[in-house]
């Protein structure tokens, strides 16, 4: 009876999270709160699966950003990249997707496009042009980017908790890949908006009006919150040898910023995204429900049934599976429920890695398959339709289909030769 429990209240939960018609927190936590109400998990292990690493350390991450949002930086950058275009759109779109990839794997994807989107329209209105081939860029760069690190991408994050794996494992794993995985995305861009985005003269004019350096609010705070991030991300590299978890780090240098910078914490506090957190805490509760049940399980053994128990077709396999279950839900829940699949399939004597690198790779990446199959693309969506600048499901899939496909394909090839050969 509680198989059916658990499964009908995770299909239905998926389902409202998919249509986007309810708000995807308070499915998430009314699920996780049913699945405890109804006694298929008790309060107990629902809360013992609510893994705090994940939480602190986006909390943390947040503040960061946000503090760093006060002093102008991002608009520093946007206006540098106007600049450093010479007033060719093409030239902006690549440089402001290189900044937003860059960023996006720093920060976090999701982050990244909140700061940024509103620059990018910005800069549309200044230079008169469709903000259209820069917004799809930057949402496509955000989760290219985003996949090198693991804060980049919520999904990295809850994998890297899951598996005890560090910031440097998945700068040495995933950055070298996503680099070619970019070149190729710049090339696709190129033949998907270069013709259509002509250049203009006029465009000078504006660009010698620009003036960078007349971004900055306040320039003490941004060299304080850049040396506080450069702490941190260091810490983040060093956390083997610290022996502080990346929620620690995380916590310990947004506080540190708050003490320096300083930010009233009041303030930093509500730079947190706390619907984002409350989501991970409902998401967490209802996974562990459909693992205690034994569903996840049953998924893994059929997996394992489906490849033969082979390392090298269960991760492809895995790979292009997490890609397309992404596009069709937001890739945190979806990878949420992966996980517990991975480590029953590890348990069954398959090798981590290839599997743990798959599973990000195909949620990351497929993330640009559909305007739903990511966070950071819902954001940028409603903020470019609030803006009067609505991205159609079917607009966006026209360019998210060949980028996911080429980023799959060099993906499998990279799997193949470093892992599996």
């Amino acid at each position: 009876m509680d198989v059916f429990l658990a499964g009908g209240v995770f299909v239905v939960a998926y389902g409202l999270i998919a249509t986007e018609r309810f708000d995807r927190t308070l499915v998430a936590l009314l699920a996780g709160l049913v699945v405890v109400a109804l006694g298929v998990i008790d309060q107990e292990q629902a809360f013992a699966a609510i893994d705090f690493n994940v939480i602190f350390l986006l909390a943390g991450m947040m503040v960061l950003a946000g503090g760093l949002s006060q002093t102008g930086f991002f608009e520093y950058v946007a206006a540098h990249a106007i600049h450093r275009s010479r007033g060719e759109p093409f030239r902006l779109l690549v440089i402001l997707s290189l900044v937003t990839a860059g960023l996006s794997a720093l920060l976090d994807n999701v982050t990244t496009v909140v700061l940024l989107t509103p620059v990018t329209l910005s800069i549309a209105r200044t230079l008169k042009v469709s903000p259209f081939p820069y917004l799809i860029s930057q949402i496509l760069a955000s989760n290219i980017g985003g996949t090198a690190t693991l804060i980049g991408d919520p999904p990295n994050i809850l994998i890297g908790s899951a598996a005890g794996l560090d910031f440097a494992d998945f700068l040495v794993n995933l950055a070298p890949v996503v680099v070619v995985i970019m070149v190729a995305f710049l090339v696709i861009m190129r033949l998907a908006f270069a013709r259509s985005m002509d250049d203009d003269a006029d465009r000078l004019d504006v660009l010698a009006a620009l003036d960078p350096a007349a971004a900055i609010k306040d320039r003490r705070l941004m060299f304080r919150a850049l040396a506080v991030l450069g702490l941190t991300l260091a810490g983040f590299l060093a956390h083997s040898a610290i022996g502080l978890e990346a929620a620690t780090i995380a916590l310990l240098g947004a506080t540190v910023l708050m003490i320096v910078g300083p930010l009233d914490p009041h303030e930093a506090l509500r730079d947190i995204e706390w619907n984002t957190l409350f989501f991970f805490v409902g998401l967490f509760m209802l996974v562990e429900a459909v693992v205690h049940v034994g569903i996840v399980g049953g998924v893994a053994d059929a997996l394992a049934d489906a490849t033969g128990g082979r390392l090298d077709l269960t991760t492809i396999g895995l790979l292009w599976l997490s890609a397309g279950a992404s596009a069709v839900v937001d890739n945190i829940p979806y990878t949420a429920t992966a996980i517990p699949v991975v480590e029953r399939l590890i348990e069954s004597g398959l090798t981590a890695d290839p599997l743990w690198w798959s599973l990000a790779l195909g949620a990351c990446l497929g993330g640009n398959l559909t305007i739903v199959g990511a966070s950071a693309n819902i954001v940028v969506a409603n903020l470019a339709a609030r803006d009067g600048h609505p991205i159609t499901f079917v607009q966006f899939f026209r360019y998210g289909v060949g980028v996911v496909v080429v980023s799959l394909l060099i993906s499998t090839v990279y799997l193949w030769i470093r892992y599996l050969a």
